[in-house]
């Protein structure tokens, strides 16, 4: 069965509920559980994240209407525990496409770079290219720290000059407009949860690693709260997936009520490249069967396999 006619079996199953609204009225009050393994998980076309592990749920942002996966701001992201990877190139376009994207501001064409376990920052400053060298750690708090170790304008060292004129980064950068970043003298911190788009996500990082090629982050739950067990997907075998449980999921025409939805990658030898903003696309391509308890299973191609055509090779 392909995946476009799952809305008749659910129809002939008798799982297919009352129209979405009244569904969400209904709907028991429970969340959504998630639970995902070895994802490229996409932001938008380019910028994509390495989700190596992700367990957590989805929150209603309004109490009159579940989580709809077409509408990325119905929904926040509660983390319980993740392993999430950022490439330099990547973290470069986030912060170039969003953090930074707003008339005046005062930092541009920021590339990012890792040598030697330092970050490597360059750009333009006010319109005065700079490099920025320093190290990334981790705060209490859970933002991620980068103290420079060398600051450079037009390629000459001016760190020992701001300090002789008692100059600091803060007061020559206006970070009030960006988003998920602020300057505490000459330090940059950012705020991993606060640094994507939609949907929002909400967890603390616990953990840093910085290798050659990416920076990995440890997450876990804002403070207060304790980590939900794993989730026991059915296919425990898989590889690459996502996996929903509980609560009341929405997603095209169908109102899932407890939840039982794994999504599957069906070339398991790399990563399970997915997108949100497209994962019709994904859906049409791919295909889907029934469980004996009246769960979803769905196959999907990787994104990248698939043209924006309705799911057309």
């Amino acid at each position: 069965m392909r995946a476009g006619r799952a809305g008749m079996l659910w129809v002939t199953m008798g799982t297919l509920l009352a129209p979405p609204r009244a569904a969400a009225q209904a709907a028991p009050a429970g969340l959504v559980q998630v639970q995902m393994r070895n994802l490229a998980f996409h932001v938008d076309s380019t910028i994509v994240l390495d989700l190596r592990f992700l367990r957590g749920e989805l929150r209603r942002t309004s109490p009159d209407r579940s989580p709809y996966l077409d509408d990325k701001r119905s929904f926040t992201l509660g983390i319980d525990s993740a392993r999430i990877g950022i490439t330099p190139a990547a973290l470069s376009q986030l912060l170039n496409r969003y953090t930074f994207a707003y008339p005046g501001s005062p930092l541009r064409r920021l590339t990012i770079t890792i040598d030697r376990g330092q970050i490597v920052q360059r750009g333009l400053m006010h319109g005065i290219s700079f490099t920025v060298v320093g190290d990334l750690t981790l705060t209490s708090d859970g933002e991620l720290r980068l103290h420079p170790t060398s600051v450079k304008a037009v390629g000459i060292k001016v760190g020992g000059l701001m300090k002789l004129f008692g100059l600091h980064l803060q007061k020559l950068v206006n970070t009030d407009k960006a988003i998920g970043v602020r300057i505490d003298k000459d330090d940059f911190l950012l705020s991993p949860s606060e640094l994507l788009p939609p949907p929002k996500v909400a967890g603390r990082v616990g953990a840093l690693e910085v290798t050659d090629s990416e920076i990995v982050m440890q997450m876990g739950p804002e403070s207060g709260r304790t980590a939900s067990k794993p989730l026991e997907p059915p296919l425990p075998k898989a590889e690459n997936y996502m996996f929903f449980r509980k609560g009341v999921l929405r997603f095209g025409k169908l109102t899932m009520e407890d939840t039982d939805l794994m999504i599957v990658d069906a070339e398991p030898k790399d990563p399970f490249d997915f997108w949100l903003d497209r994962y019709n696309t994904q859906l049409v391509a791919g295909s889907s069967r029934n469980t004996v308890d009246h769960g979803l299973i769905v196959t999907m191609p990787d994104f990248d396999k698939v043209r924006g055509d309705g799911g057309k090779r």
